[in-house]
C-alpha cells in the first residue's frame, strides 16, 4: 500500500521560511515522481514542483522558482520542499503527490488541467501554509 505523509505547514510572516516534508513508503523511487501540488481558496489546482521518476530532474512553476527548492532523500524514502521568501501569495493547502508522468509533463512545458490531477496517480493528505502580510 502506497502512502505519503506530508509535514512541515503552518504560520509565517512574509518573508519567512517553512519546509515541507513528504515521508513515502510502498513507492518505487525510480519510476515515480514526487512533488507538491497547491490549492488556495477559490483558485485552481498548481503544480508548484516535483522530482526524480526517471532521473533527479526537478520542475519549478515560475512563481517560485529562485525561492522554492525540492530535494529527495531516498535513504528516508522522503522529499523536501523548502520554501523562502514566502509570499502572502503562497498561502494554500500543499499536497504530496506521486506520479509517474506528471513531473516530466510538467519539465515539457505541459500546463496541467484539474482533470489531470484529479487522475495523478497517488495524493498524500495536505497541510496547510499560511503566509502573513
Amino acid at each position: 500500500e502506497v502512502q505519503l505523509q506530508a509535514s512541515g505547514g503552518g504560520l509565517v510572516q512574509a518573508g519567512g521560511s517553512l519546509r515541507l516534508a513528504c515521508a513515502a513508503s510502498g513507492l518505487d523511487f525510480d519510476v515515480y515522481a514526487i512533488g507538491w501540488v497547491r490549492q488556495a481558496p477559490g483558485k485552481e489546482r498548481e503544480g508548484v514542483s516535483c522530482i526524480g521518476g526517471t532521473d533527479d530532474s526537478t520542475f519549478y512553476i515560475d512563481s517560485v522558482k529562485g525561492r522554492f527548492s525540492i530535494s529527495s532523500d531516498i535513504a528516508k524514502n522522503t522529499v523536501y520542499l523548502q520554501m523562502n521568501s514566502l509570499k502572502p501569495e503562497d498561502t494554500a493547502v500543499y499536497y504530496c503527490v506521486a506520479d509517474r508522468f506528471f513531473c516530466a509533463r510538467q519539465r515539457m512545458g505541459v500546463t496541467l488541467t484539474e482533470h489531470y490531477y484529479e487522475g495523478l496517480d497517488y495524493w498524500g493528505q495536505g497541510t496547510q501554509v499560511t503566509v502573513s502580510s
